[in-house]
Protein backbone atom coordinates (compact mmCIF):
# COMPACT_ATOMS: atom_id res chain seq x y z
CA UNK A 1 0.00 0.00 0.00
CA UNK A 2 1.59 3.59 -1.02
CA UNK A 3 1.59 6.42 1.50
CA UNK A 4 1.32 9.87 0.75
CA UNK A 5 2.93 12.72 2.44
CA UNK A 6 0.99 15.29 3.83
CA UNK A 7 1.46 17.85 1.42
CA UNK A 8 0.49 15.54 -1.75
CA UNK A 9 -2.73 14.64 0.11
CA UNK A 10 -2.88 18.69 0.74
CA UNK A 11 -2.63 19.54 -2.95
CA UNK A 12 -4.80 17.17 -4.36
CA UNK A 13 -7.81 18.14 -2.13
CA UNK A 14 -7.38 21.59 -2.84
CA UNK A 15 -7.19 20.65 -6.92
CA UNK A 16 -10.30 18.43 -6.76
CA UNK A 17 -13.72 20.30 -7.82
CA UNK A 18 -16.04 21.73 -5.50
CA UNK A 19 -19.55 20.53 -5.31
CA UNK A 20 -22.01 23.30 -5.53
CA UNK A 21 -25.33 23.47 -4.37
CA UNK A 22 -28.67 25.01 -6.74
CA UNK A 23 -28.15 27.84 -5.85
CA UNK A 24 -24.24 28.11 -5.59
CA UNK A 25 -23.41 26.96 -1.95
CA UNK A 26 -20.78 24.78 -1.07
CA UNK A 27 -22.75 21.58 -0.69
CA UNK A 28 -21.66 19.41 2.50
CA UNK A 29 -22.43 16.03 3.59
CA UNK A 30 -23.66 15.57 7.29
CA UNK A 31 -25.91 17.39 9.67
CA UNK A 32 -26.90 20.97 9.59
CA UNK A 33 -24.38 22.51 11.44
CA UNK A 34 -26.04 26.15 10.91
CA UNK A 35 -29.09 25.20 11.74
CA UNK A 36 -28.20 23.23 15.10
CA UNK A 37 -25.83 26.29 16.02
CA UNK A 38 -28.23 29.10 15.64
CA UNK A 39 -30.86 26.44 17.99
CA UNK A 40 -28.23 25.75 20.88
CA UNK A 41 -27.49 29.77 20.84
CA UNK A 42 -30.61 30.32 21.24
CA UNK A 43 -31.47 27.33 23.90
CA UNK A 44 -28.31 28.77 25.73
CA UNK A 45 -29.38 32.15 25.45
CA UNK A 46 -32.49 31.44 27.08
CA UNK A 47 -30.90 28.90 29.83
CA UNK A 48 -28.69 32.53 30.69
CA UNK A 49 -31.95 34.49 30.94
CA UNK A 50 -33.67 32.18 33.23
CA UNK A 51 -29.84 32.46 35.48
CA UNK A 52 -29.91 36.08 35.12
CA UNK A 53 -33.05 37.31 35.70
CA UNK A 54 -34.80 40.58 33.60
CA UNK A 55 -31.43 41.96 33.52
CA UNK A 56 -30.47 39.48 30.62
CA UNK A 57 -33.50 40.24 28.25
CA UNK A 58 -33.36 43.53 29.03
CA UNK A 59 -30.25 44.44 28.13
CA UNK A 60 -30.68 42.47 24.62
CA UNK A 61 -34.40 42.91 23.72
CA UNK A 62 -35.73 44.55 20.82
CA UNK A 63 -37.71 48.33 22.13
CA UNK A 64 -37.29 51.09 18.80
CA UNK A 65 -36.64 53.90 20.92
CA UNK A 66 -33.15 52.41 22.17
CA UNK A 67 -32.88 51.13 18.30
CA UNK A 68 -30.22 54.46 17.66
CA UNK A 69 -28.34 54.24 21.31
CA UNK A 70 -27.77 50.58 21.37
CA UNK A 71 -28.17 49.13 17.48
CA UNK A 72 -26.79 45.56 18.36
CA UNK A 73 -30.85 44.99 19.77
CA UNK A 74 -32.25 44.74 16.18
CA UNK A 75 -30.61 41.38 15.82
CA UNK A 76 -29.73 40.10 19.59
CA UNK A 77 -33.22 40.18 20.19
CA UNK A 78 -33.57 37.26 17.67
CA UNK A 79 -31.86 35.36 20.47
CA UNK A 80 -33.78 36.00 23.25
CA UNK A 81 -37.40 34.18 23.67
CA UNK A 82 -40.00 35.19 26.60
CA UNK A 83 -38.62 33.65 30.31
CA UNK A 84 -42.03 33.09 31.23
CA UNK A 85 -42.72 31.19 28.18
CA UNK A 86 -41.02 27.52 27.95
CA UNK A 87 -42.99 27.26 25.07
CA UNK A 88 -41.75 30.38 22.83
CA UNK A 89 -38.51 29.07 22.60
CA UNK A 90 -39.69 25.61 22.16
CA UNK A 91 -41.80 26.08 19.18
CA UNK A 92 -39.67 28.34 17.42
CA UNK A 93 -36.62 26.24 17.85
CA UNK A 94 -38.92 23.53 16.59
CA UNK A 95 -40.16 25.46 13.37
CA UNK A 96 -36.54 26.54 12.84
CA UNK A 97 -35.46 22.46 13.10
CA UNK A 98 -38.22 21.48 10.26
CA UNK A 99 -37.20 24.22 7.75
CA UNK A 100 -33.63 24.95 8.71
CA UNK A 101 -31.99 21.74 7.25
CA UNK A 102 -33.65 21.84 3.71
CA UNK A 103 -32.74 25.71 3.22
CA UNK A 104 -29.15 25.39 4.56
CA UNK A 105 -28.62 22.39 2.44
CA UNK A 106 -29.89 24.37 -0.73
CA UNK A 107 -28.09 27.10 -0.13
CA UNK A 108 -25.54 26.15 1.93
CA UNK A 109 -24.15 26.83 4.77
CA UNK A 110 -22.71 30.83 4.56
CA UNK A 111 -25.61 31.56 2.32
CA UNK A 112 -28.12 30.37 5.21
CA UNK A 113 -26.22 32.32 7.96
CA UNK A 114 -26.79 35.38 5.85
CA UNK A 115 -30.11 34.40 5.11
CA UNK A 116 -31.42 33.93 8.58
CA UNK A 117 -29.31 36.99 10.31
CA UNK A 118 -31.00 39.33 7.77
CA UNK A 119 -34.63 37.80 8.37
CA UNK A 120 -33.76 38.50 12.26
CA UNK A 121 -33.19 42.08 10.86
CA UNK A 122 -36.07 42.72 9.35
CA UNK A 123 -37.68 41.42 11.82
CA UNK A 124 -37.12 44.09 14.09
CA UNK A 125 -36.93 46.66 11.30
CA UNK A 126 -40.72 45.61 10.81
CA UNK A 127 -41.60 46.04 14.54
CA UNK A 128 -39.69 49.06 14.76
CA UNK A 129 -41.77 50.68 11.30
CA UNK A 130 -45.02 49.90 12.36
CA UNK A 131 -44.39 49.91 16.25
CA UNK A 132 -46.53 52.28 18.34
CA UNK A 133 -45.43 54.20 21.87
CA UNK A 134 -48.06 51.77 23.66
CA UNK A 135 -45.94 48.65 22.60
CA UNK A 136 -43.33 46.93 24.57
CA UNK A 137 -40.16 45.65 23.65
CA UNK A 138 -39.44 42.23 21.76
CA UNK A 139 -38.16 39.17 21.56
CA UNK A 140 -37.71 35.78 19.62
CA UNK A 141 -36.49 34.17 16.82
CA UNK A 142 -40.15 34.10 15.01
CA UNK A 143 -39.19 37.20 12.88
CA UNK A 144 -35.93 35.29 11.42
CA UNK A 145 -38.01 32.21 11.15
CA UNK A 146 -40.41 34.02 9.17
CA UNK A 147 -38.07 35.15 6.91
CA UNK A 148 -37.16 31.80 6.52
CA UNK A 149 -40.53 31.02 5.48
CA UNK A 150 -40.36 33.53 3.16
CA UNK A 151 -37.21 31.91 1.56
CA UNK A 152 -38.48 28.78 1.27
CA UNK A 153 -41.31 29.79 -1.19
CA UNK A 154 -39.22 31.83 -3.20
CA UNK A 155 -36.65 28.89 -3.86
CA UNK A 156 -39.83 26.36 -4.06
CA UNK A 157 -41.30 28.48 -6.35
CA UNK A 158 -37.98 28.83 -8.65
CA UNK A 159 -37.83 24.99 -8.55
CA UNK A 160 -41.43 24.97 -9.41
CA UNK A 161 -42.33 22.38 -6.49
CA UNK A 162 -45.48 22.32 -5.07
CA UNK A 163 -46.33 24.90 -2.81
CA UNK A 164 -49.46 23.92 -0.77
CA UNK A 165 -48.09 22.29 2.14
CA UNK A 166 -45.43 25.66 3.21
CA UNK A 167 -48.37 28.12 2.38
CA UNK A 168 -50.89 26.48 4.50
CA UNK A 169 -47.95 26.07 7.24
CA UNK A 170 -47.51 30.22 6.85
CA UNK A 171 -51.15 30.26 7.01
CA UNK A 172 -51.57 28.98 10.32
CA UNK A 173 -48.54 30.88 12.00
CA UNK A 174 -49.58 34.12 10.54
CA UNK A 175 -53.19 33.56 11.74
CA UNK A 176 -51.61 32.62 15.47
CA UNK A 177 -49.57 36.25 15.23
CA UNK A 178 -52.80 37.90 15.22
CA UNK A 179 -55.00 35.79 17.43
CA UNK A 180 -52.89 34.92 20.18
CA UNK A 181 -52.09 38.16 22.34
CA UNK A 182 -48.67 39.22 22.91
CA UNK A 183 -47.14 37.86 19.68
CA UNK A 184 -45.28 41.01 17.73
CA UNK A 185 -47.13 39.88 14.06
CA UNK A 186 -44.74 43.41 13.03
CA UNK A 187 -41.90 41.30 13.04
CA UNK A 188 -43.18 38.51 11.95
CA UNK A 189 -44.51 40.43 8.51
CA UNK A 190 -40.79 42.42 8.31
CA UNK A 191 -38.99 38.97 8.44
CA UNK A 192 -41.26 37.43 6.01
CA UNK A 193 -40.99 40.22 3.29
CA UNK A 194 -37.27 40.28 3.83
CA UNK A 195 -36.50 36.76 3.76
CA UNK A 196 -38.45 36.65 0.32
CA UNK A 197 -36.55 39.23 -0.90
CA UNK A 198 -32.88 37.38 0.10
CA UNK A 199 -34.43 34.35 -1.00
CA UNK A 200 -35.15 35.73 -4.53
CA UNK A 201 -31.79 37.37 -4.65
CA UNK A 202 -30.34 33.79 -4.00
CA UNK A 203 -32.72 32.00 -6.18
CA UNK A 204 -32.83 34.17 -9.17
CA UNK A 205 -28.99 35.67 -9.25
CA UNK A 206 -27.71 34.52 -12.56
CA UNK A 207 -26.60 30.91 -12.78
CA UNK A 208 -23.28 29.65 -14.60
CA UNK A 209 -23.33 27.66 -18.21
CA UNK A 210 -21.52 24.51 -16.15
CA UNK A 211 -19.93 23.77 -13.09
CA UNK A 212 -16.33 25.00 -15.10
CA UNK A 213 -17.75 28.02 -15.57
CA UNK A 214 -15.51 30.33 -13.82
CA UNK A 215 -16.60 33.70 -14.59
CA UNK A 216 -19.96 32.69 -13.90
CA UNK A 217 -19.62 31.13 -10.69
CA UNK A 218 -18.65 34.53 -9.93
CA UNK A 219 -20.78 36.50 -11.22
CA UNK A 220 -23.49 34.82 -9.36
CA UNK A 221 -22.13 34.67 -6.09
CA UNK A 222 -21.28 38.91 -6.40
CA UNK A 223 -24.82 39.38 -7.62
CA UNK A 224 -26.25 37.69 -4.07
CA UNK A 225 -23.56 38.77 -2.20
CA UNK A 226 -24.29 42.53 -3.27
CA UNK A 227 -28.14 42.07 -3.53
CA UNK A 228 -27.99 40.84 0.11
CA UNK A 229 -25.94 43.91 0.95
CA UNK A 230 -28.29 46.13 -0.53
CA UNK A 231 -31.24 44.52 1.61
CA UNK A 232 -29.29 45.69 4.64
CA UNK A 233 -28.41 48.89 3.35
CA UNK A 234 -31.95 49.42 3.09
CA UNK A 235 -32.99 48.44 6.18
CA UNK A 236 -30.88 50.20 8.11
CA UNK A 237 -31.56 53.47 6.31
CA UNK A 238 -35.05 52.69 6.89
CA UNK A 239 -34.55 52.76 10.20
CA UNK A 240 -31.84 55.68 10.53
CA UNK A 241 -34.93 57.41 9.04
CA UNK A 242 -37.65 56.54 11.16
CA UNK A 243 -35.47 56.73 14.38
CA UNK A 244 -33.84 60.62 13.13
CA UNK A 245 -37.82 61.62 12.62
CA UNK A 246 -38.53 60.58 16.42
CA UNK A 247 -35.62 61.84 17.89
CA UNK A 248 -34.57 58.52 18.83
CA UNK A 249 -31.01 59.18 17.44
CA UNK A 250 -28.12 60.01 20.04
CA UNK A 251 -26.83 63.59 19.78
Amino acid sequence: MGVQCVDCVAAAASAAPVVRTTFGGRARAGRPVVTLTLIGICVGVYLLQLAGGRSVTNDLLFYPPLGGVQPWRFVSAAFLHSPGSFLHVAFNMYVLYLTGPSLEAALGRARFTALYLVAALGGSVGYLLLWTPVQPGTVGASGAVFGLFGALLVLQRRLRLDLRQTLVIVGINAVLGFVVPGIAWQAHLGGFVVGAAVGAIMAYAPAPQSSRDAAGLRRRTAVQVGGTAAVVVVLVVASWLWLSARGFLPG
